[in-house]
């Protein structure tokens, strides 16, 4: 089956903004690597601002898709937690990685209303994650789970600069730390 030219087009566009940034790609140049019309390219997307958005929604979408594959995947939330930051680390390995589209993209066009509102409810969604498995755990606190989202943030954000996947595992090994703790703090309270 034929991908639809509007999945083309982001597909095209997407990974061209985040190899090479969202400023220092212009509309020609993703006519060009999308193979498509001027006039194809604007019916689709009436702007450059809502391709941007629209690259993001579909990052958006399968990033959390893996997320949740995660959680389909390991039932207990230690695990969870653990094979996240694996799978992140995975990721931060490759040699394009470049850290977290989202935060690019509003380091680079956070004066969009819409940009910005795409990488808010992939932050939120991100830390809806985390908060489902600190829930299965049954722990009684919900700031472990804001700190496993600064973890996870954390860890995108330092491999972005620092160009050291490795920082990842680290920010792995500290959230398992601050989730056992949590785990250990809830038992106490209930002995």
């Amino acid at each position: 089956m034929k991908e639809p030219i509007s999945d083309h087009i982001i597909r095209s566009a997407g990974t061209l903004f985040y190899r090479e940034g969202i400023r220092a790609v212009g509309i020609d140049r993703i006519i060009e690597e999308a193979n498509v019309a001027k006039a194809t390219l604007y019916r689709h997307f009436p702007s450059k601002d809502h391709l941007v958005a629209a690259y993001l929604h579909e990052r958006h979408e399968r990033v959390v898709r893996s997320l949740h594959e995660v959680l389909n995947t390991m039932e207990r939330p230690r695990n969870q937690i653990k094979l996240i930051f694996e799978r992140l680390h995975e990721k931060a390995d490759s040699p394009e990685f470049r850290g977290c589209a989202f935060a690019l993209a509003v380091a680079e066009h956070g004066d969009s209303d819409r940009v910005v509102a795409v990488a808010q409810t992939h932050k939120k969604a991100v830390g809806d994650i985390f908060r489902a498995i600190v829930s299965k755990a049954d722990i009684k606190t919900n700031q472990i789970a804001a700190h496993l989202s600064l973890l996870y943030e954390g860890a995108l954000a330092t491999v972005a600069v620092a160009r050291d996947p490795k920082a990842v595992l680290i920010a792995r090994d500290c959230a398992l730390l601050a989730f056992d703790a949590a785990v250990s703090s809830t038992q106490l309270l209930k002995a």
